[in-house]
């Protein structure tokens, strides 16, 4: 079966059924799964690091009738625990001989004690290995999906939680905007976060006491030559993107750079939309104080059937930068100034 609801997750990863004993756990985020397998294994087993009652295993422990893999699954636990086979599979190739393990097993083929679970990369449908664990009653498959914000904000309050700091909501905001999609990257920048504040402290922290901690963005150059260019002021998002180009910033970085600020323009209309106050719905999209004021201005003056003109040309320019040769500085700047020239018919 295939648990997709978060409730369900998190109750299987905390507590998994008695009758399961196969677990595919899969997604582009290497970190998200490898974070829920850790989780899933010490709920499986009494010593998920003993190596006794555990067996690790990855592409390299394969051979190529899986006599290895059906070994380890066979075998009983040395200390009269659970026995836990964890298998972290890469090979595209290797996913039918895994799927008919893991087929066998579910059907109580090998040691019906033993649990096994396999941690893999993006499936897609047709994929054997995610349809033989869906399909088996004792087995579950459980899909991860990028992170929503709503969901790393949550991730950072409860890892600062148990260091006894925060943040309020407005510097939540803008730190979930600047922390990297990546669960693992963004774990470690929440505990350099922690380390910073001072745990044990209680501290709650402001975007004012950020700004020492987030330093100066690497794109700053571009994420300030796309608000000038959203700004109608063309001479200074032209100057902010040859300075960027000066900086070793490439063409799709500068358009990449003005998608994410038409994105949290659009961001912001629509839960202006949904009833929200400009100021609030600023704050949510992660738009940081100092540029508040300026970002106001320009949400007061797009629309969102503006903002949909907008996004074809975005879309094509980050084509044609990737394209082999191309112009990329100058692509970049072509947006910049049709964007700048919307923006000033605007009234802006």
């Amino acid at each position: 079966m295939e648990l997709k609801r978060r409730p369900d997750v998190e109750r299987f990863l905390k507590s998994p059924d008695k009758d399961v004993r196969c677990a595919l756990i899969y997604g582009p985020d290497a970190g998200v799964v490898r974070e829920r397998a850790a989780q899933l294994a010490a709920a499986a087993t009494e010593r998920p690091d003993d190596p006794f009652d555990v067996a690790l295993m990855t592409d390299a422990d394969l051979d190529g009738d899986g006599a290895s893999l059906e070994g380890e699954l066979s075998a009983q636990s040395m200390m009269g625990g659970r026995r836990l086979v964890r298998l972290r599979l890469s090979a595209e190739k290797l996913e039918k001989m895994v799927a008919e393990a893991l087929s066998a097993h579910a059907g109580g083929q090998f040691n019906p004690d033993a649990f096994f679970l396999v941690e893999a990369g993006a499936l897609g449908k047709r994929s054997p290995l995610r349809s033989a664990a869906e399909k088996a009653k004792a087995a579950v498959a459980i899909p991860c999906y990028e992170d929503e914000p709503g969901d790393i904000a949550r991730l950072v309050r409860e890892a600062l939680a148990k260091d006894n700091v925060g943040l309020n909501n407005e510097a939540l905001g803008i730190f979930v905007a600047r922390l990297p999609k990546e669960r693992g990257v963004a774990r470690r920048e929440i505990e350099r976060l922690a380390l910073y504040l001072g745990p044990g402290s209680g501290r709650i922290a402001a975007p004012q006491d950020l700004e020492d901690f987030l330093g100066v963005e690497p794109e700053s150059s571009l994420f300030d030559a796309a608000a000038d260019a959203f700004g109608g002021r063309l001479a200074e998002a032209q100057a902010g993107l040859r300075r960027a180009a000066q900086e070793g910033e490439a063409g799709p970085a500068a358009v990449r750079a003005i998608g994410m600020h038409l994105g949290r323009l659009r961001r912001t209309l629509t839960l202006v939309q949904s009833g929200a106050g400009v100021q609030e719905a600023a704050k949510a999209s992660g738009v940081f104080w100092k540029q508040e004021r300026e970002f106001l201005r320009q949400a007061r003056a797009w629309s969102l059937a503006e903002l949909d003109r907008i996004q074809p040309e975005v879309l094509s320019a980050d084509r044609a930068c990737k394209s082999s040769g191309a112009p990329d500085h100058l692509i970049a700047e072509r947006l910049a100034l049709t964007i700048a020239s919307r923006a000033r018919r605007l009234g802006l």
